[in-house]
């Protein structure tokens, strides 16, 4: 057997398989898109068999692109989109609703309540998140209380709950797993962190029966087998975490301190605390970074939920370019005249706000707007709020010494522009590696690792390539200038969602 790893990325908008040789290099890979739902303001779905179909194709693409069959896979690894949330029937193992995407701001009235009965301190203890709907606990409530007879059912130990990979698990073993890794349970507000295990006070909080959650278990362990009719052989399942922890470890971001930033649909910046299980004082969630061998280790995270899914917007929304690639030339391009800032709080605002019923907006509108200068708005919202979010991180961890530079990955990434202005607007270097799939990479390395055909994390990190740094070329005058623009906007959106809600109390 050869040290060949499928890799399954399960993302928001797409499923991907790579298969990684034994020198952690893609030597082939296969995508598919998927229907987002959106059946309200706020409100977004995936068909769980959607994302079941995509899964098994792409991982049957790659297997055949790269010339293999199952007995050259050594094991597989599963990384995912956290905090979707997905309730299914035990016996038949059909959803009994769509998938609730982390996205998804319907429960916000419900988090509202709890906050305002005094909860969130308790939850945050314990869990290290806010009561915010992006998490899954409300969702799964949502789900028993709004599906017909399925609270009942839940009651009856007849339903399961379960994160994206924790489905994908199941469906993969064919129903003989239930589990998923710490990581991902650290995501729901159900899971106590410091002591790694569901709580039975926030289950009860929640209203979400002890019977229909997972066993959770370590990152990099044996999860089972894969149904041999699958992939025409059964395969070993050896690593699971979710997406933004998984590209933690496949940046080998292994040692306290250490911070890495993606860029997919969504940004999500951590930052390696080591055993310290931090609470932020600044709005920042606290989170496990990854358990290997029984040893957790936690990171504080800051989440942006828009990012690409800006770019997609200009492309599938508006209609003013054709392909994400256009935006970096597009922005190049842009009057340097106009300063347009664009909001993009199409699901509310994540960290360090934290203001889940605001919506966006585009500030410096002027006649002469056009693709260019909303490509460069879009764009360099990303960049604004990644600083927000690191400015948050050094409040927390600065006194432990200077913030490193930043490595980042995912696919904005790509964008030369977008990466020379992230250095510009954060005024420190941004290291972009060799192997971009860090997300995948990072799934794949997990089950490797246990499958004993990878190395440790002292040697895999090693293995880490710079492929480019963009070091900072702006003026700071022009850099805080451009910045304190971005923090008027956010606190105009912020003031109009709350005179909103004055008047309409």
């Amino acid at each position: 057997m050869g040290g060949y790893i499928l890799s399954i990325d399960q993302g928001t908008t797409s499923s991907r398989a790579i298969i990684f040789d034994d020198q952690f290099k893609p030597i082939a890979t296969d995508q598919q898109e998927f229907t987002q739902h959106f059946p309200r303001s706020g409100w977004v779905e995936h068909d769980p068999e959607d994302i079941w179909r995509t899964t098994v194709e792409t991982c049957r693409g790659a297997i055949a692109n790269a010339g293999l069959n199952a007995a050259d896979i050594a094991a597989i690894g599963i990384t995912n989109q956290r905090e979707t949330t997905v309730v299914w029937d035990r016996k038949t193992g059909k959803p009994i609703h769509n998938a609730i995407v982390w996205q998804d701001r319907r429960t916000a009235d419900t988090c509202a309540h709890l906050k305002a009965a005094g909860h969130e301190p308790a939850v945050t203890e314990k869990t290290g998140l806010l009561l915010d709907p992006y998490f899954s606990g409300t969702k799964v409530a949502w789900i028993l209380d709004n599906v017909a007879g399925a609270r009942d059912a839940a009651d009856a130990g007849k339903l399961a709950f379960g994160t994206i990979d924790c489905f994908l698990l199941w469906r993969l073993t064919g129903g003989r797993v239930h589990a998923t890794d710490a990581t991902n349970a650290s995501r729901t507000l159900l899971y106590d962190i410091r002591e790694n295990r569901w709580r039975g006070s926030l289950l009860d909080l929640l209203r979400v029966p002890a019977s229909m959650l997972p066993e959770v278990k370590d990152c990099a362990t044996d999860f089972g087998v894969t149904d041999a009719d699958i992939f025409g052989g059964q395969i070993k399942i050896c690593g699971i975490a979710g997406d933004q922890q998984a590209a933690t470890i496949g940046q080998a971001c292994f040692q306290p301190g250490m911070i890495k930033s993606t860029y997919g649909t969504g940004c999500f910046a951590l930052i390696n605390t080591g055993d310290e299980c931090i609470q932020s004082k600044n709005r920042l969630l606290t989170t496990i970074a990854y358990r290997l061998d029984g040893k957790t280790s936690y990171a504080l995270e800051g989440s942006i939920f828009i990012a690409g899914a800006a770019v997609q917007w200009l492309r599938d929304g508006l209609g003013i370019i054709d392909d994400a690639a256009e935006t970096g030339p597009l922005a190049d391009a842009a009057d340097p005249a106009q300063d347009v800032i664009l909001v993009p709080a199409f699901a509310g605002l994540g960290a360090p706000y934290w203001e889940p019923n605001v919506r966006g907006a585009i500030f410096g509108l002027s006649r002469g707007t056009g693709p260019k200068e909303m490509s460069r708005a879009a764009l360099e919202a990303v960049c604004y709020q990644t600083r927000d979010l690191v400015e948050a991180m050094q409040a927390d961890w600065g006194a432990r010494g200077d913030t490193p530079v930043l490595r980042v990955d995912g696919g904005m990434v790509a964008s030369d522009w977008t990466m020379q202005s992230l250095a510009n607007i954060l005024d420190t270097p941004i290291d972009r590696p060799t192997v971009l799939e860090t997300t995948a990479l990072g799934a794949a390395w997990l089950a490797g690792m246990h499958a004993g055909v990878w190395p440790d994390q002292q040697q895999f990190s090693k293995q880490w390539h710079l492929e480019r740094r963009f070091e900072p070329n702006l003026d700071p005058q022009i850099r805080e200038k451009k910045y304190a623009a971005w923090k008027d906007a956010v606190a105009s959106v912020i003031n109009h969602q709350r005179l909103g809600e004055n008047h309409a109390g």
